[in-house]
């Protein structure tokens, strides 16, 4: 039961093409966002959708594969876990952001 206490599964389309940073000898994060979309009907009967914007973190090898075949656009499904963090901004103000550090991702839609 310990590893579905902090799981998260998505499925959107990336928002921009990921940014690759390496680190130490020849180790790789990746970072993205991802929307992920509801829809519903108003009081009107009228569909509408909601977009949910996440910002994505991948490490070590999944960055690697992240950087070959993930682009703008993509729709992907991934796995992963919820996390939060807190930085000072240049005017040294605390923000807090949330991240998904994903594990695992599949590819739903082929790269241009």
């Amino acid at each position: 039961m310990s590893a579905i206490r902090n799981q998260v599964q998505l499925i959107g389309n990336l928002g921009q093409k990921p940014e690759i940073k390496s680190y130490g000898e020849d180790k790789k994060y990746a970072r993205f966002s991802l929307a992920t979309s509801d829809y519903y009907y108003d009081n009107k009967g009228e569909r509408k959708e909601q977009t949910q914007w996440h910002n994505i973190v991948v490490w070590g090898k999944q960055a690697e594969l992240v950087e070959k075949h993930l682009d703008k656009g993509m729709q992907i499904a991934l796995s992963g876990k919820i996390t939060y963090r807190q930085y000072e901004d240049k005017e040294n103000i605390k923000r807090n952001i949330t991240e998904i550090i994903a594990s695992d991702f599949i590819m739903l839609g082929k790269k241009n």
